[in-house]
């Protein structure tokens, strides 16, 4: 199992920036994935996930509405484009993948990619 997060960079607040998560290894209907945000100093705090079996999605209080996940299981991707940022949201972001069902809980989580930095700044 391998994901490789890309899609990371510099936005201003309240713009837009899209993220995306190739997947390898295993078939993408029979896991839950999940968008995770490791801030300075702070532990990873899921944002966004999804069962892909169904497309059944969740997202975290501190960005509902804002952040949008999905899934392409023809191409093996998972994707997470984040809309009207904010300086808090400033972090590297992490793929994460597990065999059961959707959480936000990081320690729930079997396989990681790499991280991509985001940093919100004008």
């Amino acid at each position: 199992v391998q994901l490789v997060e890309s899609g990371g960079g510099l936005v201003q607040p309240g713009g837009s920036l899209p993220s995306s998560c190739p997947t390898f290894g295993f078939t993408l209907d029979f896991f839950a994935l999940g968008w995770f945000r490791q801030a300075p100093g702070r532990g990873r705090d899921g944002v966004a996930s999804i069962q892909c079996s169904d497309g059944s999605s969740y997202d975290s209080g501190s960005v509902q509405g804002r952040f949008t996940i999905a899934k392409d299981p023809v191409k093996k991707m998972v994707y997470l484009r984040l809309n009207q940022v904010k300086s808090e949201d400033t972090g590297v972001y992490y793929c994460a993948a597990r065999d059961e069902l959707a959480s936000l809980d990081a320690s729930e989580y079997h396989y990681w990619g790499q991280g991509t930095q985001v940093t919100v700044s004008s």
